[in-house]
């Protein structure tokens, strides 16, 4: 009998030849060690809720942690849905909202099919598609960050039917909000499910939650990593009529949240007087840093999320961004092809936002 070769002599087993092409989406810097003032994330810069830390403290109590997470998330949804205004049935839990995405591109968008993107937007849609053997049809913004009539065309350029249009909304990079008015026009011409992706929407004076019940169509997403402070923790949920919950369930994973993501979220959902203060607070340091930036020459988007978009008309970006990491400071450094760079800053606290500004004025 032969002797097999040894392990290191094997090749690996190839994987589908559209993912091994695939360029995968690469996140923010997330580094480990020194101290660094990070902005470049758009993390919540406070801590969460008290309530969150008591809510995971009495999880682990008995036999909790050795016993499968509700796959439902059912005691969350029952809260959720009583701040929200809508019936439990009406809310899908996951991994954070990038979970919710995969499991909607699965849902509506078959090998083959067509999704349709703003663009620049959140880059992930794009490797979404691309891991269901997807077409991605990107739609320009115009110059002031609205999408004008295109968007709602039934057919992508090549003449494939458009099976899914997500929106960020507020976006990324911009930080810009379609008003909800907007969106509702778009979603009633569009012949597919629209995804508003409101990761950021508890930082924007409007949402299209209301469009949800008006409109089978249309979903909406949320995340529990920006407003609530949870980046760490994992969890997110999706709004949208009963009818389309039931078929995304077929989709998720099994057991697609923990237990205690589940009661962390319950936790601090639950506690809205803290969301509220966290939002001011942040807004208020948000107008700061735009009009701190704006005074140094940049233009500053007006921004409705929990980060500020800024372009210099003669410096070039990148080596701000550089200069400001060797001195300990991370901002994201953005480049999209066919439309320009720029640099995405994230609301920190006062005393970040003020070492941040301390140190660009010098640069």
């Amino acid at each position: 009998m032969p002797i097999p070769p040894p392990q290191s002599a094997r090749s690996a087993a190839p994987v589908r030849s559209d993912i091994a092409a695939l360029a995968g989406y690469v996140p923010g810097e997330q580094p480990q060690g020194g101290k660094w003032i990070k902005l470049n994330t758009n993390e919540n810069p406070y801590p969460p809720s008290p309530a969150v830390a008591r809510a995971i403290v009495a999880t682990t109590a008995g036999r909790t942690l050795a016993k499968y997470p509700d796959p439902l998330a059912t005691v969350f949804r029952m809260r959720a849905a009583e701040v929200l205004g809508v019936q439990p049935d009406w809310i899908l839990c996951g991994n954070g909202s990038d979970d919710l995405l995969t499991i909607l591109v699965r849902g509506f968008v078959g090998a083959g099919e067509c999704l349709r993107m703003p663009y620049p937007s959140y880059i992930l849609y794009r490797t979404l598609a691309g891991i269901q053997g997807a077409n991605c049809d990107e739609f320009h913004y115009s110059p002031d960050w609205s999408l004008d009539d295109g968007f709602a065309a039934p057919r992508a350029a090549n003449g494939e039917d458009i099976k899914l249009a997500i929106i960020a909304n507020p976006n990324s990079p911009s930080g810009t909000l379609i008003p909800p008015s907007r969106v509702a026009q778009l979603a009633d011409r569009l012949p597919c499910a629209v995804v508003v992706d409101e990761a950021y929407g508890d930082f924007a004076d409007a949402n299209c939650l209301d469009l949800v019940k008006d409109n089978p169509r249309v979903i909406v997403t949320r995340s529990f990593s920006k407003s609530y402070a949870l980046a760490g923790l994992r969890f997110g949920f999706a709004v949208a009529q009963p009818q389309v919950i039931e078929q995304l369930q077929k989709v998720k994973d099994s057991y697609n949240c923990d237990t205690l993501s589940i009661a962390a979220a319950t936790a601090a959902i639950d506690d809205q007087a803290w969301l509220v203060d966290n939002r001011a607070r942040i807004i208020a340091t948000r107008r700061r840093l735009t009009d701190s930036m704006r005074a140094l020459g940049f233009h500053a988007q007006e921004s409705q999320a929990n980060f500020v978009w800024c372009t210099h008309p003669t410096r070039p970006h990148k080596p701000i961004y550089e200069a400001l990491k060797a001195q300990g400071i991370l901002i994201r450094y953005m480049n999209y092809a066919g439309w320009g760079d720029g640099l995405r800053i994230t609301v920190g606290t006062d005393d970040e936002i003020d070492a941040f500004l301390a140190c660009i004025k010098t640069i």
